[in-house]
């Protein structure tokens, strides 16, 4: 469907159908989104974009709606030999008027597109830290405060409930749908259960066609946290990322012991609020820039 109008240019909704050339204009500035990827960002929510006369994707915007009051925006994307022309602030526009203006709206900016986003109403709250290994090391420290207090095993689906719990205690909302999706990409689902049998964290690994990309990870502690990430990254043979929420300086420490290096900090930006959502300093990697 037709939304509005440029010369040989005209902004769309995408479906299923234009996966492949969502990830062709991915290819075309070097990011690595796949049909997997794709598939989540578009069962979890909405991208808009542009397509030139040719039919040819040239632009790209994300949002992500969770369950009560935040929504993230991502795949913010413009083919190098259409920028300038406004078209990047109009699919993020889309985005924003897709939800209610009660709506807190985060992203993490890219360094070329925060200035954009501020010049929409954006404003830094904060930042994360994006890490990548090459040669993973298993690191001996990985155990949890207290050896006899965590179980750690695969989820078999039955406390999703729990599940979806301690994660919108950690991110700041419940975000069923999504998280229900990711799990269904997942290469692996955790749950770090206490002695009682409850639910304490859990972690996700999804394979990318360049990494295994590690989170979200909740946990109740940094040591929890490790021996999660240990536990998903130890049987892997290639590369792995992991993007860290700042104020996890022990973990990060940690990370670097493994292999793990700190490649960027991007920003933490959000309209409709001048904060970051409350959370439980419980979250220790989060699903993926595009999801918050």
């Amino acid at each position: 469907m037709v939304i509005s109008n440029k010369p040989q240019i005209e902004l769309v909704q995408f479906d299923k159908y234009d996966i492949p050339g969502l990830i062709e204009l991915s290819r075309s500035v070097g990011w690595d989104y796949d049909e997997n990827e794709i598939g989540t960002v578009l069962s979890s929510g909405t991208i808009f974009g542009h397509k030139n006369a040719e039919g040819n994707i040239v632009s790209s915007a994300a949002i992500i709606p969770y369950d009560t009051f935040l929504a993230s925006i991502g795949m913010v994307i413009v083919n190098k030999d259409f920028r300038g022309m406004g078209l990047g602030k109009e699919a993020t526009r889309k985005c924003i008027e897709s939800v209610s203006k009660e709506t807190v709206i985060m992203l993490i900016s890219t360094e070329e597109g925060k200035r954009l986003y501020e010049k929409m109403g954006f404003n830094t709250v904060d930042f994360v830290h994006k890490y990548l290994c090459d040669n993973y090391i298993t690191n001996t420290k990985a155990r949890p405060l207290n050896n006899s207090e965590i179980i750690i095993e695969e989820f078999n689906g039955v406390d999703i409930d729990e599940l979806l719990t301690i994660d919108g205690d950690a991110f700041g909302d419940k975000r069923s749908r999504f998280l229900m999706n990711r799990i269904k990409q997942s290469e692996n689902c955790l749950v770090a259960k206490d002695m009682n049998g409850a639910i304490v964290g859990y972690g996700l690994s999804i394979l990318g066609p360049i990494n295994l990309i590690l989170g979200p990870i909740v946990a109740p502690d940094y040591q929890t946290a490790l021996v999660l990430i240990d536990k998903l990254s130890s049987e892997h043979r290639g590369k792995l990322r992991i993007d860290v929420p700042s104020g996890n300086k022990e973990l990060m420490m940690l990370l670097e012991n493994s292999g793990f290096v700190n490649v960027s900090q991007p920003p933490i930006m959000v309209i409709n609020s001048d904060k970051m959502p409350s959370r439980n300093d419980t979250l220790f990697g989060i699903a993926a820039q595009v999801f918050g």
